[in-house]
């Protein structure tokens, strides 16, 4: 399996002009052909690779770049295009792939056949030999030891202005576990990050970072200030500065609560673990009806927990534990009564789900997990003995 291990590495001034100089290249080629894209040109990676000579008698600078980091500008955007005909071949409303903002660092991703790391010092190349070569190669310390082997290096930036190196190496996965029938099923939700039920019978509840709500205060704060102040002043760029400082530090809070939450998650004793394919589109369009009540939730829905980045880090940290996840639709696992099966309306804003012919009166999520769990052991096949489980948990 693939692992990334981001380290951060130090610079010299002159090393970080020319990472800058090599990702203003970079991104400047990309947004020069999504703009061809929105103009109405057809996307073919071959004949778009092929434009890369005209670009350089164009602009004679992108000979200083490194021709691999230029070559994967291309492939960057095939992804993102390729990404935008997946969601519009599915019946969805996509959004055009968006342009690179000047401000913000376009990640530059080095095959790692041409990377030198030699203990904590890592040399990248640039573009040129011999005497066409206009820029040095960049040597930087590294505050730890890089994974070897690796195949991809990446150097991002963030806020702060500090350099990372992030390796992308492969590990060996724990083996298998056995499998003993054991298996526990997660609701992720919108007030509760994740509700589980377990073949035992026990409920667990994990909930969500709400360190962004004083994070959004401090940016709201941040973004008032700063509109009084004349674009592009001396003040301007100070308030600019702190929106980006604090937005790091809100990103960084943010993936730190997720990766505990999922390391928690994978270390449970179950052998099997199951999760609802959340569909937050739905859940919006679900609370844009006419009642005030459920308008209120707008805000709630749209939460910034990063669900679709907390299910990859379950995913690869359980199967590093030698344990298997499986994606179950949810559908309907939410107005469905887990005791016997009747459907009745939940909007999103009634969290106690009350049973008008069993009289099972529970919380939504945990409700939603049990069917979850009861979906997925059907999917497996008959269980006798979960079947009991199941049983004496709902009492039938």
């Amino acid at each position: 399996m693939l692992l990334a291990k981001k380290i951060r590495m130090n610079v010299s001034p002159r090393d970080a002009e020319t990472l800058e100089f090599m990702q203003a290249k970079c991104r400047a080629l990309y947004n020069w052909h999504l703009s061809q894209l929105n103009a109405g040109a057809k996307w073919s990676l071959y004949d778009a690779k092929k434009t890369l000579q005209q670009s350089r008698q164009v602009d004679p600078e992108i000979n200083a770049g490194y021709g691999k980091l230029l070559q994967e500008v291309f492939f960057r955007l095939d992804e993102a295009m390729q990404a935008f005909f997946r969601c519009v071949k599915g019946g969805e409303t996509p959004g055009f792939p968006r342009y690179h903002p000047q401000q913000k660092f376009f990640t530059l991703k080095y095959p790692g056949l041409y990377i030198q790391v030699h203990g904590q010092q890592l040399a990248l190349p640039t573009g040129g030999r011999g005497k066409t070569k206009r820029l040095a190669d960049i040597h930087a310390t590294l505050t730890e030891t890089a994974p070897t082997p690796f195949r991809e290096v990446a150097i991002p930036k963030d806020a702060e202005g500090q350099y990372y190196a992030t390796f992308l190496s492969e590990t060996t996965a724990s083996p298998p576990q056995a499998d003993d029938g054991s298996a526990i099923a997660y609701d992720l939700g919108i007030k509760t990050l994740a509700t589980g039920y377990s073949t035992t019978g026990h409920f667990l509840h994990i909930g969500g970072c709400t360190a962004y709500r004083w994070y959004n205060k401090q940016l709201d704060k941040i973004r008032s200030l700063r509109s009084r102040c004349q674009k592009g002043s001396r003040r301007y760029r100070y308030w600019t500065q702190g929106y980006h400082r604090v937005s790091e530090q809100k990103r960084r809070k943010q993936c730190d609560s997720l990766h505990k939450a999922s390391a928690f998650l994978a270390r449970q004793a179950e052998r099997a673990i199951v999760l609802g394919e959340l569909s937050q589109q739905q859940m919006v369009q679900e609370s844009q009806n006419v009642t005030k009540r459920t308008k209120g939730l707008h805000r709630s829905v749209q939460n910034e927990w990063g669900l679709y980045q907390f299910v990859q880090m379950v995913q690869y940290k359980a199967q590093r534990n030698g344990k298997k996840v499986s994606i179950i639709n949810e559908r309907y696992t939410s107005t469905e009564c887990s005791g016997c099966g009747t459907r009745q309306e939940m909007p999103l804003w009634k969290r106690t789900y009350h049973c008008p012919q069993w009289g099972l009166v529970m919380d939504r999520d945990d409700n939603a997990a049990r069917n979850i769990l009861a979906r997925f052991l059907a999917r497996l096949g008959p269980y006798p003995e979960r079947d009991d489980v199941l049983s004496e948990s709902s009492g039938i």
